[in-house]
């Protein structure tokens, strides 16, 4: 028993062409040889001439009912904080992550072509928006520009700097983990810092010493790997990396 490679359709043994779409039964177990050259060189329609694809969904769509989605979100949750739940403005949280979610896929479905950099920027310019939203239904805001902002500025500054050094020197696993524990390691001290600028304690470093020097210890022994050109090559070669 066969079937039409094109429509689908059931075959009979003794048929050379499928009697709806005339595609030419190419089984030789079913159909002689002879009599399948023949129908072929009469008429060259072994195969269907046009496939059929199932046409891909637009990045610029999918962004668009992205955008949709979001802001219907955002303003069903605001029209509800307006007219019935009227307890605070609770709908700024939500506005917020939507708006979260909104830069992180504006650069993936849309700005297909932005730098990274630019991505980043926008990233923290939605954190920030988000932590000042949250500000404005808190008693005391004082932390928003005392502890908020600079630890959105650090963050931002810190992961760019990894960026550019990972993309500047084109680095494989042992370097990208080099640098990556390295600026662990920075912003826990930023961070132990900022805290104590705010806090309005001295910039004794506790916590995060602690993190820097298991961070050096790491790093000492990445450096020792990399300047070591055999036991960079074995360590590649039992990672597969």
């Amino acid at each position: 028993m066969s079937y039409c490679v094109n429509c689908g359709v059931k075959l009979d043994q003794a048929l050379v062409k499928c009697p709806l779409c005339d595609v030419i039964v190419v089984n030789p177990a079913l159909v002689d040889p002879k009599i399948i050259l023949k129908a072929t060189s009469a008429d060259n329609n072994t195969f269907p001439k046009e496939s059929g694809t199932v046409e891909e969904v637009k990045r610029r769509d999918l962004g668009l009912l992205i955008s949709i989605i979001l802001g219907g979100a955002s303003i069903s949750a605001l029209l509800l904080n307006l007219f019935v739940f009227r307890g605070y403005w609770w709908s700024l949280l939500i506005i917020g992550i939507c708006l979260i979610l909104f830069f992180l896929a504006l650069p993936a479905f849309i700005l297909t072509k932005t730098p990274i950099y630019i991505r980043l920027l926008f990233n923290a310019a939605t954190a920030g928006l988000y932590l000042y939203f949250i500000s404005l239904i808190t008693p005391a805001s004082e932390w928003f520009t005392g502890l908020a902002l600079p630890l959105v500025f650090l963050f931002t500054v810190v992961i760019m700097i990894l960026v550019w050094l990972i993309r500047f020197f084109k680095t494989h696993l042992l370097t990208t983990a080099l640098f990556v524990i390295t600026a662990i390691s920075v912003l826990c001290v930023g961070i132990e810092m900022l805290i104590n600028r705010y806090t309005g304690n001295d910039f004794a470093l506790l916590w995060s010493a602690i993190v820097m020097t298991v961070c050096a210890v790491i790093d000492a022994g990445l450096i020792t790997v990399l300047s070591r050109r055999r036991l960079r090559d074995d360590i590649r070669k039992r990672l597969h990396f």
